[in-house]
C-alpha cells in the first residue's frame, strides 16, 4: 500500500477513535450495547466514506499505473523502431563497402 493511503488510513483511524476510558465504571459504560439502529446507520456511513475514500486514491494509483504502462510501451516501441533504422542503416553501409572492395579489386 502506497505510504500516502497509509497516512490517511491512519489519520481516519485517530480522528475515529476515543480515548481509553480511565475507570472500571467508564470502561463498562463504553462496553454497553446502547448502539442503536442510528449508531449503526452513522457506523455504515463511515465506513462507506472510507471505503469510497481508499477507492480514490486506489483509483489514482491505478490510473498513474496504467499511465506508466503505456509510456514504457511507447518507449520500446521507438526502441525497436530505431534498432530497425540502424540495422538498415549497416546493410546498406557493408553493401557499399563489399561494392567498393569489388571495384578496387577488378
Amino acid at each position: 500500500m502506497r505510504h500516502s493511503v497509509r497516512i490517511a488510513l491512519a489519520q481516519a483511524d485517530a480522528a475515529v477513535q476515543t480515548p481509553y476510558p480511565t475507570t472500571h465504571h467508564e470502561q463498562d459504560h463504553d462496553m454497553a450495547i446502547t448502539a442503536g439502529p442510528s449508531a449503526r446507520a452513522d457506523q455504515t456511513t463511515e465506513l462507506s466514506i472510507q471505503n469510497r475514500t481508499l477507492e480514490m486514491h486506489l483509483m489514482h494509483e491505478n490510473l498513474a499505473r496504467a499511465h506508466m504502462q503505456e509510456r514504457l510501451q511507447e518507449a520500446e516501441d521507438q526502441r525497436l523502431v530505431r534498432a530497425f533504422r540502424l540495422r538498415r542503416k549497416a546493410e546498406r553501409a557493408s553493401l557499399r563497402a563489399r561494392k567498393a572492395l569489388a571495384a578496387a579489386v577488378l
